[in-house]
């Protein structure tokens, strides 16, 4: 069968070829070779010394100067980090490196981009030279458009992997690295680093480590400054756009100190010798969410100590990154570690890096306060009926979502229900909180998930480097806190082509999904955050609601059948020019009836009229119990002793 296939393509290629006119002129592929040394793990002949000068805040320029040992003349390769830990994707911002130049010994060196590489760079070394210099800028965006916003008149995010080059052939691990930063004077600086010198002026030094751990180590500065302590181990540094967004009630200090007790009762170790919440206030700072060993980059916007009840979103990214210390830094998919950053990761366990930590961080969102029970709740609903509503799932199994950090690089997509993003995140949640409900439920309610968090991340307490691990692995940690065919549960959970979200441990464990016409607070606040009209579940899309601009469709819902298109706008509703009540009021009012909401929709310089076949009325997600607060779910939420 195999020869007989072979055959036929053999045939079809010499036919194809046949085909071609005679004077076809066929050319053949140059040749490639890569002239970058593979890393070796071996310590590197030498310290880096990196400087990072981050005080042109007016024209946001992070300035960089690096010295380079070298051992010997010829080919020396600089590389900028590409595949970025967090990110899971090869997404360093080489378009922002400028300036670029290279010395030894007051001799301007030149230097080439690899052809097959644009993020290394050969210099050849001449005879002699001990130590190259390179000094270059990183131009951070100055506006929106440009990327994350990094530095603004009051405040700085200071990643060191986006300020130095490293050199090629070495594990990251093995090389030396000793960096220092000067900031605006008057400025605070916060980071999982101790200062060797300087600290508490403008120019700070820190002791020599490793080029991994100096890349994990971002910093934060700025001139409006707290640290609160939250346990001997753990502070929040947080940096604000003013003074008044300081201000933390004792309160809600001691919230966050529960979320640090309740992690470390949930893991049973912990992987760092400290730990500095980067936290940042700000609506001029981009915002952020990024994990680290021994810190995380914590970015929300204004309100957050101030208006607390507002803030129920930005309430889950404390417990969400500080989870990672344990699961994704420490405990880290065998296939994604990499030696160095030119290295390709592999993503295909970040349903246990990204979606047991987003199961972790509500369920410590819930044990610590951080969220009320029912805020806990109403979250999972708004979860549950997003993920159950997405019909690219018979299409595409979750497995395959695990590669879209590399494929789509978090860029906007026109059909996100179809097409399907990184849904490992939150569908993996709902997968998560069903093993937990299996567990419980095997093993007579003598087991649960913290036991296998005990048995999988609580182990070598104190130890920050990184325990990777496999599927085998996972399984074999499942099996040993109770028998089970995990091995087929989680493999058709991860490869199953279906229209549900995979509710099981919802519904099982003592809740349904409900939907009334009356949204939670947990809903209201996404809408005012997002500043929209979430029609999700009452026609299939949103709206902002200042100027009807679409958000969001859902694929095959009746906005869907209807025409209308993320981006198009809604500029009219029953012969009335738009307004968000009024869209609330034109849906609320259809149901029952046979009548069509009658809009009229802009896309470019094309308006339409649209008619939404939609009669069921405004419906809002929400958990309503069944096993009147004792199911799994409960057991789940509730705080450790």
């Amino acid at each position: 069968m195999r020869s007989a296939l072979l055959a036929l393509l053999l045939l079809a290629s010499t036919a194809a070829t046949a085909q071609l006119p005679a004077n076809f002129t066929r050319a053949t592929p140059a040749p490639r070779r890569d002239t970058i040394p593979p890393p070796r793990d071996m310590r590197y002949p030498g310290t880096i010394q990196l400087n990072v000068d981050a005080t042109d805040i007016a024209r946001r320029i992070f300035r960089v100067h690096e010295h380079i040992p070298v051992a010997r003349a010829g080919d020396l390769v600089l590389l900028y980090p590409k595949w970025l830990p967090g990110n899971h994707s090869p997404s360093g911002q080489i378009n922002k490196v400028a300036g670029l130049i290279v010395s030894t010994n007051g001799q301007r060196l030149n230097w080439v981009r690899d052809p097959l590489d644009v993020y290394a760079f050969h210099i050849a070394v001449p005879a002699g030279a001990g130590a190259v210099d390179v000094d270059f800028q990183y131009v951070s965006p100055t506006g929106d458009s440009q990327g994350r916003t990094v530095m603004t008149p009051d405040m700085a995010s200071i990643e060191w992997i986006a300020n130095s080059l490293y050199p090629a052939g070495y594990y990251v691990r093995g090389i030396p690295i000793q960096a220092s930063v000067k900031v605006p004077e008057g400025w605070q600086v916060a980071t999982a680093l101790r200062p060797e010198t300087g600290a508490g002026t403008s120019t700070i030094a820190y002791p020599v480590t490793s080029y991994d751990i100096l890349m994990d180590s971002p910093a934060i500065a700025g001139a409006h400054f707290r640290r609160i302590a939250l346990s001997p181990d753990v502070s929040l540094d947080v940096i604000a756009d003013n003074e008044a967004e300081l201000a933390a009630s004792d309160e809600l200090i001691a919230l966050h100190r529960n979320l640090v007790s309740q992690a470390v009762k949930t893991f049973g170790a912990q992987h760092y010798d400290h730990y500095d919440f980067l936290f940042t206030i700000s609506d001029q700072l981009g915002g952020i969410g990024l994990e680290h060993h021994r810190s995380s980059e914590d970015g929300v916007t204004p309100g957050y100590f101030t208006d607390w009840k507002s803030a129920q979103g930005d309430r889950n990214l404390l417990p969400h990154e500080y989870t990672h210390s344990w699961n994704g830094k420490y405990r880290r998919g065998k296939d994604l570690w990499t030696p160095d950053y030119r290295t390709p990761m592999e993503d295909s366990l970040l349903w246990v890096y990204e979606g047991q930590t987003q199961f972790w961080g509500y369920v410590l969102d819930a044990r610590s306060g951080m969220l009320s029970k029912q805020e806990t709740l109403d979250a999972l609903a708004a979860i549950a009926a997003s993920y159950d509503a997405t019909p690219g799932r018979t299409w595409r199994p979750l497995s395959d979502t695990t590669n879209d950090p590399i494929i789509a690089q978090r860029s906007p997509q026109s059909w996100r229900s179809w097409q399907r993003s990184e849904d490992y995140y939150n569908e993996g949640l709902l997968i998560w909180i069903d093993v937990d409900r299996i567990l419980r439920e095997q093993s007579g309610g003598r087991r649960s998930i913290d036991d296998f968090a005990h048995a999988f991340f609580g182990v070598n307490d104190r130890d920050y480097g990184e325990l990777t691990y496999t599927f085998d692995d996972v399984v074999a940690t499942l099996n040993r806190v109770q028998p089970y065919d995990w091995r087929g549960y989680l493999t058709r959970r991860l490869n199953a082509y279906t229209e549900r979200a995979p509710l099981e441990g919802i519904e099982g464990g003592g809740y349904r999904l409900a939907y009334t016409d009356t949204p939670t607070d947990w809903f209201k606040a996404g809408e005012k955050k997002r500043k929209s009209v979430d029609l999700s579940y009452s026609g299939g899309f949103s709206v902002a609601s200042r100027d009807g601009k679409v958000t969001g469709v859902i694929w095959d819902s009746p906005a869907f059948n209807a025409g209308i298109t993320l981006g198009s706008q809604i500029v009219g509703i029953n012969g009335r020019t738009f307004d968000a009540d009024r869209l609330k009021a034109a849906v609320k009012a259809a149901k029952g009836t046979r009548e069509p909401i009658h809009l009229l929709v802009q896309a470019g310089d094309s308006i339409r009229p649209v008619d939404l076949d939609w009669h069921g009325g405004l419906r809002y997600p929400r958990l309503e119990q069944t096993a009147g607060g004792k199911g799994t779910l409960d057991a789940l939420l509730a705080p450790l002793p």
